[in-house]
C-alpha cells in the first residue's frame, strides 16, 4: 500500500460514510471492529482487518448497473446466483474501486472484500475473517457476547466454518437460493479441520 495506512483508512471510513446509507455506515464499522480484534486473535494484521472491514460494502449502495460494470473488470465470470441477484456482485465491485480509486494493491485485502459475500476456495485467512466479521458482528441479532465468545475460542477454519454453516441454515429457513460456490467453500474449509 502505497499511503500510510491509517490515512487510507479514513479515507475509505469517509467514502463509506458517504456511499452508504446510516444503518449500512454503521454496520461496516461494527465489522472492522470486530475485524480488527479477530485478526489480534489470528495472529494477522489488525489495520488491514479494518481497512478490509470499513472497506467490505461500499458498493452495496450503488446503483445496480455501476455495480455489475465495476465487478466485470475484476475478469471473473458471474455465476448463475449472481447473474439471479446482481446485488451480491457489491463484494467483487468494492474490490475493483479499492484498486481504482484508493490505489491499493494488497491482494488480501482485494481478496477479503470481493469473497465476503458468498466465500471461495483456499482463501486466505483475512477473506475467512471478513467473510465472518460480516455474519457476527455485534449488530446481528444473534450475535451475543456468549456466541461470540464461543466463536472466538474456534480456530480461524472452525469458526469460519460455523459461520458458513449457520448463514446456509439460515438462507435454507427462509427459501433462498444458496451458490454453489458457497457449498464449495464449506466443504474446503471442512477439508482443512
Amino acid at each position: 500500500m502505497e499511503k500510510n495506512i491509517d490515512e487510507l483508512i479514513e479515507e475509505i471510513r469517509k467514502h463509506a460514510s458517504a456511499a452508504e446509507n446510516p444503518k449500512r455506515f454503521e454496520h461496516s464499522v461494527r465489522v472492522a471492529e470486530t475485524a480488527a480484534y479477530m485478526c489480534s486473535l489470528y495472529g494477522l494484521d489488525e489495520k488491514k482487518g479494518y481497512l478490509a472491514g470499513i472497506a467490505h460494502d461500499i458498493c452495496k449502495n450503488i446503483p445496480e448497473q455501476e455495480m455489475i460494470k465495476l465487478a466485470e473488470k475484476d475478469g471473473g465470470k458471474f455465476s448463475d446466483v449472481e447473474k439471479l441477484k446482481p446485488s451480491l456482485l457489491h463484494g467483487r465491485a468494492a474490490a475493483v474501486l479499492l484498486k481504482e480509486k484508493f490505489n491499493i494493491k494488497d491482494e488480501d485485502v482485494i481478496q477479503a472484500v470481493a469473497v465476503h459475500t458468498l466465500g471461495g476456495i483456499d482463501i486466505c485467512d483475512l477473506a475467512k475473517v471478513i467473510y465472518s466479521a460480516d455474519k457476527i458482528e455485534p449488530g446481528r441479532e444473534q450475535s451475543t457476547d456468549e456466541y461470540r465468545a464461543r466463536l472466538f475460542a474456534m480456530s480461524l477454519n472452525e469458526l469460519t466454518l460455523a459461520v458458513v454453516e449457520e448463514n446456509m441454515e439460515y438462507l435454507k429457513s427462509t427459501g433462498k437460493k444458496i451458490a454453489p460456490s458457497s457449498v464449495e467453500f464449506m466443504e474446503n474449509l471442512r477439508s482443512k479441520i
